[in-house]
Protein backbone atom coordinates (compact mmCIF):
# COMPACT_ATOMS: atom_id res chain seq x y z
CA UNK A 1 0.00 0.00 0.00
CA UNK A 2 1.45 3.40 -0.94
CA UNK A 3 3.07 5.53 1.73
CA UNK A 4 0.93 8.70 2.11
CA UNK A 5 4.00 10.58 3.34
CA UNK A 6 6.13 9.76 0.30
CA UNK A 7 6.56 12.65 -2.11
CA UNK A 8 6.71 12.09 -5.87
CA UNK A 9 8.87 13.87 -8.40
CA UNK A 10 7.84 17.45 -8.98
CA UNK A 11 6.29 17.91 -5.55
CA UNK A 12 7.51 20.64 -3.17
CA UNK A 13 10.26 19.88 -0.69
CA UNK A 14 9.84 19.40 3.08
CA UNK A 15 6.92 21.29 4.55
CA UNK A 16 3.38 20.76 5.71
CA UNK A 17 2.15 17.41 4.36
CA UNK A 18 -1.58 17.89 3.74
CA UNK A 19 -2.18 14.15 3.46
CA UNK A 20 -0.61 13.54 6.87
CA UNK A 21 -2.58 16.46 8.26
CA UNK A 22 -5.85 15.02 6.97
CA UNK A 23 -5.05 11.71 8.64
CA UNK A 24 -4.88 13.48 12.00
CA UNK A 25 -8.42 14.85 11.79
CA UNK A 26 -10.69 13.57 14.51
CA UNK A 27 -13.39 11.42 12.83
CA UNK A 28 -16.93 12.77 13.13
CA UNK A 29 -18.46 9.32 12.67
CA UNK A 30 -17.94 6.18 14.74
CA UNK A 31 -16.55 3.41 12.49
CA UNK A 32 -17.78 0.71 14.87
CA UNK A 33 -21.37 1.97 14.59
CA UNK A 34 -21.13 2.08 10.80
CA UNK A 35 -19.67 -1.41 10.61
CA UNK A 36 -22.51 -2.70 12.81
CA UNK A 37 -25.07 -1.13 10.47
CA UNK A 38 -23.32 -2.62 7.44
CA UNK A 39 -23.42 -6.05 9.09
CA UNK A 40 -27.13 -5.67 9.80
CA UNK A 41 -27.80 -4.51 6.24
CA UNK A 42 -26.00 -7.51 4.71
CA UNK A 43 -27.70 -9.96 7.07
CA UNK A 44 -31.12 -8.51 6.28
CA UNK A 45 -30.83 -7.81 2.56
CA UNK A 46 -27.72 -9.61 1.30
CA UNK A 47 -26.70 -7.99 -2.00
CA UNK A 48 -23.51 -6.33 -3.16
CA UNK A 49 -21.28 -3.27 -2.85
CA UNK A 50 -21.39 -0.88 -5.82
CA UNK A 51 -17.84 0.31 -6.48
CA UNK A 52 -17.24 3.21 -8.88
CA UNK A 53 -13.50 3.50 -8.43
CA UNK A 54 -13.97 6.81 -6.61
CA UNK A 55 -13.04 7.99 -3.15
CA UNK A 56 -16.50 7.63 -1.58
CA UNK A 57 -17.03 4.02 -2.60
CA UNK A 58 -13.44 3.28 -1.52
CA UNK A 59 -14.31 4.42 2.02
CA UNK A 60 -17.43 2.23 1.96
CA UNK A 61 -15.39 -0.69 0.64
CA UNK A 62 -12.88 -0.40 3.47
CA UNK A 63 -15.62 -0.22 6.11
CA UNK A 64 -17.39 -3.24 4.60
CA UNK A 65 -14.34 -5.48 4.16
CA UNK A 66 -13.76 -5.19 7.90
CA UNK A 67 -17.00 -7.13 8.53
CA UNK A 68 -17.44 -9.11 5.29
CA UNK A 69 -14.21 -9.75 3.35
CA UNK A 70 -16.04 -11.71 0.65
CA UNK A 71 -18.75 -9.16 -0.12
CA UNK A 72 -19.49 -9.06 -3.87
CA UNK A 73 -17.92 -5.87 -5.24
CA UNK A 74 -19.69 -4.80 -8.43
CA UNK A 75 -18.39 -2.29 -10.96
CA UNK A 76 -20.82 -0.91 -13.55
CA UNK A 77 -18.63 -0.52 -16.64
CA UNK A 78 -19.81 2.31 -18.89
CA UNK A 79 -17.18 1.49 -21.51
CA UNK A 80 -15.93 5.07 -21.25
CA UNK A 81 -13.98 5.07 -17.99
CA UNK A 82 -10.61 6.75 -17.60
CA UNK A 83 -7.75 4.38 -18.56
CA UNK A 84 -6.26 4.91 -15.11
CA UNK A 85 -9.49 3.64 -13.52
CA UNK A 86 -9.29 0.27 -15.26
CA UNK A 87 -5.67 -0.18 -14.17
CA UNK A 88 -6.53 0.98 -10.67
CA UNK A 89 -9.31 -1.60 -10.42
CA UNK A 90 -6.96 -4.39 -11.47
CA UNK A 91 -4.45 -3.37 -8.82
CA UNK A 92 -7.08 -3.00 -6.11
CA UNK A 93 -8.64 -6.39 -6.84
CA UNK A 94 -5.22 -8.02 -6.59
CA UNK A 95 -4.13 -6.07 -3.52
CA UNK A 96 -7.33 -6.49 -1.48
CA UNK A 97 -8.33 -9.92 -2.89
CA UNK A 98 -11.77 -8.62 -3.81
CA UNK A 99 -14.74 -10.75 -4.83
CA UNK A 100 -15.01 -8.55 -7.91
CA UNK A 101 -17.67 -8.53 -10.62
CA UNK A 102 -17.63 -6.22 -13.63
CA UNK A 103 -21.02 -5.57 -15.21
CA UNK A 104 -20.77 -3.95 -18.65
CA UNK A 105 -23.59 -1.78 -19.98
CA UNK A 106 -25.46 -3.19 -22.98
CA UNK A 107 -24.33 -0.09 -24.92
CA UNK A 108 -21.35 2.04 -24.01
CA UNK A 109 -21.78 5.68 -23.03
CA UNK A 110 -20.21 6.72 -26.31
CA UNK A 111 -22.63 4.59 -28.32
CA UNK A 112 -25.67 5.97 -26.49
CA UNK A 113 -24.56 9.57 -26.99
CA UNK A 114 -23.74 8.99 -30.65
CA UNK A 115 -27.04 7.25 -31.35
CA UNK A 116 -28.99 10.11 -29.78
CA UNK A 117 -28.11 12.28 -32.78
CA UNK A 118 -27.56 15.32 -30.54
CA UNK A 119 -23.79 15.50 -30.99
CA UNK A 120 -23.58 15.92 -34.76
CA UNK A 121 -25.10 18.87 -36.63
CA UNK A 122 -25.32 16.77 -39.77
CA UNK A 123 -27.41 13.97 -38.31
CA UNK A 124 -30.52 13.69 -40.51
CA UNK A 125 -32.87 12.40 -37.82
CA UNK A 126 -34.15 14.47 -34.89
CA UNK A 127 -32.12 14.22 -31.72
CA UNK A 128 -33.49 11.94 -28.99
CA UNK A 129 -32.67 12.42 -25.35
CA UNK A 130 -30.49 9.48 -24.24
CA UNK A 131 -31.51 7.72 -21.05
CA UNK A 132 -28.03 7.10 -19.69
CA UNK A 133 -29.30 6.34 -16.20
CA UNK A 134 -31.32 3.43 -17.54
CA UNK A 135 -28.43 2.05 -19.60
CA UNK A 136 -25.56 2.71 -17.20
CA UNK A 137 -27.19 2.32 -13.78
CA UNK A 138 -30.69 0.79 -13.74
CA UNK A 139 -30.05 -2.15 -16.06
CA UNK A 140 -26.63 -3.18 -14.64
CA UNK A 141 -28.04 -2.82 -11.11
CA UNK A 142 -30.96 -5.11 -11.97
CA UNK A 143 -28.50 -7.74 -13.20
CA UNK A 144 -26.38 -7.36 -10.06
CA UNK A 145 -29.43 -7.69 -7.80
CA UNK A 146 -30.52 -10.82 -9.67
CA UNK A 147 -27.09 -12.35 -9.03
CA UNK A 148 -26.46 -11.19 -5.46
CA UNK A 149 -29.70 -10.19 -3.75
CA UNK A 150 -31.86 -7.10 -3.12
CA UNK A 151 -29.38 -5.18 -0.95
CA UNK A 152 -26.84 -2.61 -2.09
CA UNK A 153 -24.07 -0.70 -0.36
CA UNK A 154 -22.99 2.47 -2.13
CA UNK A 155 -20.93 5.62 -1.66
CA UNK A 156 -23.56 8.20 -2.63
CA UNK A 157 -23.36 11.26 -0.33
CA UNK A 158 -25.97 13.92 0.40
CA UNK A 159 -23.42 16.72 0.05
CA UNK A 160 -22.87 15.90 -3.61
CA UNK A 161 -26.09 17.48 -4.89
CA UNK A 162 -29.44 18.89 -3.83
CA UNK A 163 -31.18 15.91 -5.38
CA UNK A 164 -29.20 13.43 -3.32
CA UNK A 165 -29.66 15.50 -0.17
CA UNK A 166 -33.44 15.52 -0.73
CA UNK A 167 -33.44 11.78 -1.43
CA UNK A 168 -31.78 11.00 1.88
CA UNK A 169 -33.81 13.56 3.83
CA UNK A 170 -37.13 12.16 2.60
CA UNK A 171 -36.00 8.58 3.24
CA UNK A 172 -34.88 9.44 6.78
CA UNK A 173 -38.20 11.12 7.50
CA UNK A 174 -40.04 7.97 6.42
CA UNK A 175 -37.78 5.77 8.53
CA UNK A 176 -38.32 7.90 11.64
CA UNK A 177 -42.11 7.90 11.21
CA UNK A 178 -42.09 4.11 11.13
CA UNK A 179 -39.98 3.75 14.27
CA UNK A 180 -41.92 3.59 17.55
CA UNK A 181 -38.88 4.57 19.61
CA UNK A 182 -38.18 7.64 17.49
CA UNK A 183 -41.80 8.85 17.64
CA UNK A 184 -42.13 8.40 21.40
CA UNK A 185 -42.44 11.44 23.74
CA UNK A 186 -38.72 11.11 24.43
CA UNK A 187 -37.20 10.20 21.04
CA UNK A 188 -33.84 8.48 20.85
CA UNK A 189 -31.16 11.12 20.17
CA UNK A 190 -29.22 8.57 18.08
CA UNK A 191 -32.13 8.10 15.66
CA UNK A 192 -30.30 9.77 12.79
CA UNK A 193 -27.31 7.49 13.25
CA UNK A 194 -29.53 4.39 13.38
CA UNK A 195 -31.83 5.20 10.46
CA UNK A 196 -30.05 7.62 8.12
CA UNK A 197 -28.71 6.57 4.74
CA UNK A 198 -31.27 3.88 3.91
CA UNK A 199 -33.17 4.04 0.61
CA UNK A 200 -36.05 1.63 -0.02
CA UNK A 201 -36.80 1.50 -3.75
CA UNK A 202 -40.10 0.66 -5.41
CA UNK A 203 -38.48 -2.35 -7.13
CA UNK A 204 -37.99 -4.01 -3.74
CA UNK A 205 -34.26 -3.31 -3.40
CA UNK A 206 -32.70 -1.50 -0.46
CA UNK A 207 -29.58 0.67 -0.61
CA UNK A 208 -27.52 1.81 2.36
CA UNK A 209 -24.93 4.56 2.11
CA UNK A 210 -22.64 4.35 5.17
CA UNK A 211 -21.04 7.69 4.23
CA UNK A 212 -24.31 9.37 3.28
CA UNK A 213 -23.84 12.35 5.64
CA UNK A 214 -20.05 12.64 5.36
CA UNK A 215 -18.45 15.81 4.08
CA UNK A 216 -15.77 15.65 1.41
CA UNK A 217 -13.13 16.42 4.06
CA UNK A 218 -14.39 13.47 6.13
CA UNK A 219 -13.83 11.12 3.21
CA UNK A 220 -10.32 12.32 2.43
CA UNK A 221 -9.41 12.20 6.11
CA UNK A 222 -10.67 8.61 6.40
CA UNK A 223 -8.68 7.49 3.34
CA UNK A 224 -5.54 9.20 4.62
CA UNK A 225 -5.97 7.78 8.12
CA UNK A 226 -6.10 4.24 6.75
CA UNK A 227 -3.52 4.86 3.99
CA UNK A 228 -5.86 3.61 1.30
CA UNK A 229 -4.74 3.66 -2.35
CA UNK A 230 -6.73 6.31 -4.22
CA UNK A 231 -7.58 6.33 -7.92
CA UNK A 232 -4.80 8.34 -9.65
CA UNK A 233 -7.38 10.23 -11.72
CA UNK A 234 -7.89 12.52 -8.71
CA UNK A 235 -4.24 13.54 -8.61
CA UNK A 236 -4.19 14.10 -12.35
CA UNK A 237 -7.27 16.35 -12.31
CA UNK A 238 -5.89 18.23 -9.32
CA UNK A 239 -2.56 18.77 -11.12
CA UNK A 240 -4.47 20.12 -14.13
CA UNK A 241 -6.04 22.73 -11.88
CA UNK A 242 -9.55 21.28 -11.81
CA UNK A 243 -11.63 22.67 -8.90
CA UNK A 244 -12.89 20.27 -6.27
CA UNK A 245 -16.36 19.86 -7.81
CA UNK A 246 -14.74 18.83 -11.10
CA UNK A 247 -12.52 16.19 -9.52
CA UNK A 248 -14.88 13.32 -10.32
CA UNK A 249 -14.03 9.70 -10.99
CA UNK A 250 -16.72 8.45 -13.31
CA UNK A 251 -17.08 7.85 -17.03
CA UNK A 252 -15.10 10.44 -18.93
CA UNK A 253 -18.15 11.98 -20.54
CA UNK A 254 -21.92 11.77 -20.19
CA UNK A 255 -23.15 15.15 -21.40
CA UNK A 256 -23.24 16.70 -17.91
CA UNK A 257 -21.30 19.69 -16.57
CA UNK A 258 -19.86 20.49 -19.98
CA UNK A 259 -20.48 24.20 -19.49
CA UNK A 260 -18.48 23.98 -16.22
CA UNK A 261 -15.36 22.76 -17.99
CA UNK A 262 -15.64 18.98 -17.87
CA UNK A 263 -14.69 18.64 -21.54
CA UNK A 264 -11.80 21.05 -21.01
CA UNK A 265 -10.20 18.89 -18.32
CA UNK A 266 -10.63 15.85 -20.55
CA UNK A 267 -8.88 17.63 -23.43
CA UNK A 268 -6.05 18.93 -21.23
CA UNK A 269 -5.38 15.67 -19.40
CA UNK A 270 -6.20 13.10 -22.07
CA UNK A 271 -5.76 14.93 -25.41
CA UNK A 272 -5.54 11.82 -27.58
CA UNK A 273 -8.69 10.34 -26.07
CA UNK A 274 -10.46 13.66 -26.46
CA UNK A 275 -9.67 13.70 -30.17
CA UNK A 276 -10.91 10.13 -30.61
CA UNK A 277 -14.16 10.91 -28.81
CA UNK A 278 -14.62 14.16 -30.74
CA UNK A 279 -14.53 12.28 -34.04
CA UNK A 280 -17.64 10.43 -32.84
CA UNK A 281 -19.22 13.41 -31.07
CA UNK A 282 -18.19 16.46 -33.17
CA UNK A 283 -20.13 18.96 -31.06
CA UNK A 284 -17.89 18.15 -28.10
CA UNK A 285 -15.45 20.74 -29.44
CA UNK A 286 -18.01 23.48 -28.77
CA UNK A 287 -17.45 23.07 -25.02
CA UNK A 288 -13.67 23.66 -24.94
Amino acid sequence: MPDPHQRTAGQPGPGLDLTALAALRRPRHDPATLRARITDHLETHDGYLAFSGGKDSLAVLHLTLAVEPNVPVVFFDSGLEYPETYRYLEQLVDQLHLNFHGVPARSTTLQVLRDSGAWDHHTPRPATRPDLHQVLIAEPAARAHADHGPGELWGVRAQESRGRAALYANALRTELVGCRTCTSPQPDPTARQRHGGVIHRIDGTTAFGPVWDWKTTDVWAYLARHELPVNPVYAKLRALGAPEHAQRVSHMLDGGQLEQGRATWLRRGWPDLFEEIATVLPRLREFV
